[in-house]
């Protein structure tokens, strides 16, 4: 039987060879937001691990926005160059048909966070960096962290502005696709949530005001990429928080996203509130993405908790949703598309590199990946 996780997938102007999608993980390792020599070796090691498409992290907008100060940015000229040359280096030698994606952001109430390493949760110190945050409403997130400002009106629009800027640069770095995070509690997401935006404005109230902000990014981004690049957004599917947002407001989220000329959505969940997120199994998000995808009519990947091949496969032949993307997984075993390949019967030849590697090729092969 042939396995439906490593057929390809259409998105928007970009065909990705497999089903399966490195999900944005923050690395904490850029200067004043330009990336770094770490950023060469962590994605290069993804462009060859066999997952047909790689999604770099939560990139800030402009330095407010980013989540610490080791965030990557993308609102600089060094930024931008520090990024076309990490990009370069990562597609040189990539497998066939690898895409290459970067996530834009604005941490709103959330930035300003030292990292996770050193203390996390909590927030930076004027003494140790720490820089004034905005959200919509001076709510801050959890009790133990400054209040932001509320956003002004020119201020909002800077931020929409500064979006649209971070896009072009993407573009010109030679990445495939875009990423808004309009999830987990950041500033995207701030706005759509009744639990984080109160204001009685032309950005808050009802849920069409309180979707104004993140639609206006979505035209803003739409409009300065002009169909060079897919688009898509991460999305919640729920805030796991009695009055917030719950999974027909993920669905409208996405049709309006289509809309607006948006080619796919990742669903995801909680986090717009301390521990928004409750202990749950496998694929926690899977059910809740089908739903997306049906009523939505629009590419669907989940994550949430995959990680087994075997699992990654179910949900993709099910027809739930089109993609799924892996995390931690791909920290733990950066091969874990040709490993995947193995188990499910699919041909995903490592590069030529490390042919002596492939199925059949290396004796030990099955003793060394037991150990693992």
């Amino acid at each position: 039987m042939t396995s439906k996780l490593f057929t390809p997938l259409q998105i928007g102007p970009i065909e990705v060879p497999n089903r399966i999608a490195i999900s944005p993980m923050c690395m904490y390792s850029a200067d004043d937001g330009s990336a770094t020599d770490f950023h060469i070796q962590h994605l290069c090691r993804f462009g060859m691990s066999g997952a047909g498409l790689a999604v770099m992290e939560a990139t800030g907008v402009d330095q407010t926005g980013r989540i610490s100060p080791g965030c990557l940015g993308l609102y600089s000229d060094d930024n931008e160059k520090a990024l076309t040359r990490v990009v370069a280096s990562a597609k040189k030698y990539n497998m066939p048909g690898f895409k290459l994606g970067i996530q834009i952001s604005h941490a709103g109430r959330k930035a300003s966070t030292p990292y996770p390493w050193d203390r996390a949760g909590a927030a930076l110190t004027p003494e140790n960096g720490a820089w004034q945050t905005f959200a919509p409403s001076a709510i801050p997130f959890g009790n133990d962290v400054p209040a932001p400002k509320e956003l002004t009106d020119a201020e909002i629009r800077g931020i929409i502005a500064a979006f649209a800027e971070s896009a072009k640069r993407a573009v010109r770095a030679g990445l495939d696709l875009i990423e808004l995070h309009a999830a987990h509690g950041y500033l995207i997401h701030q706005f759509q949530s009744p639990l984080s935006n109160t204001r009685n404005d032309e950005w808050g109230g009802s849920a069409d005001k309180r979707l104004r902000f993140p639609l206006a990014v979505a035209q803003a981004v739409r409009a300065a990429t002009s169909g060079t690049v897919a688009l898509g957004a991460r999305i919640n599917s729920t805030d796991f928080a009695e009055g917030g947002l719950g999974v027909e407001d993920c669905v409208r989220f996405a049709s309006e996203l289509k809309a607006c000329g948006f080619d796919y959505v990742c669903v995801s969940s909680g986090n717009i509130v301390p521990g928004g997120r409750p202990a749950l199994g496998p694929g926690f998000n899977v059910e809740r993405a089908a739903h997306v995808k049906k009523e939505a009519g629009i590419v669907t990947r989940t994550v949430g908790y995959i990680a087994g091949p075997k699992h990654a496969e179910e949900i993709i032949a099910s027809g739930a949703v089109d993609q799924v993307a892996l995390a931690r997984a791909f920290l733990d075993d950066s091969n874990w598309g040709w490993h995947a390949a193995e188990v499910l019967g699919a041909n995903v030849p490592p590069p030529p590199q490390y042919q002596r590697i492939k199925a059949g090729a290396w004796p030990a092969a099955k003793e060394s990946r037991a150990m693992a």
